[in-house]
């Protein structure tokens, strides 16, 4: 099962989506990303705290289709190898 994130992250939503999702998360650890489109840091946030969630190291999240801005914000932030964008 995989969790595909929604074209539109930031912080109106972020939290509930967080909340939303972290069963899925939990489950299959694979996001799918092909629908994001508009996004802020917001997304790294709640990336980041399903990473957590997924402890121990064993587990990580897979992203399938990242956007490039992504990846860009995320190594700007310095946490692009935590979410394997590297």
């Amino acid at each position: 099962m995989t969790f595909a994130l929604p074209a539109c992250v930031n912080q109106d939503n972020a939290l509930s989506l967080q909340q939303q999702g972290l069963s899925d998360i939990k489950q299959s650890q694979t996001i799918d990303c092909t629908a994001l489109v508009d996004f802020d840091s917001s997304v790294l946030a709640v990336l980041m705290a399903w990473q957590r969630e997924l402890s121990p190291p064993q587990k990580t999240l897979r992203l399938l289709h990242p956007p490039e801005k992504l990846k860009v914000l995320a190594r700007v932030y310095g946490i692009a190898d935590l979410l394997g964008l590297e």
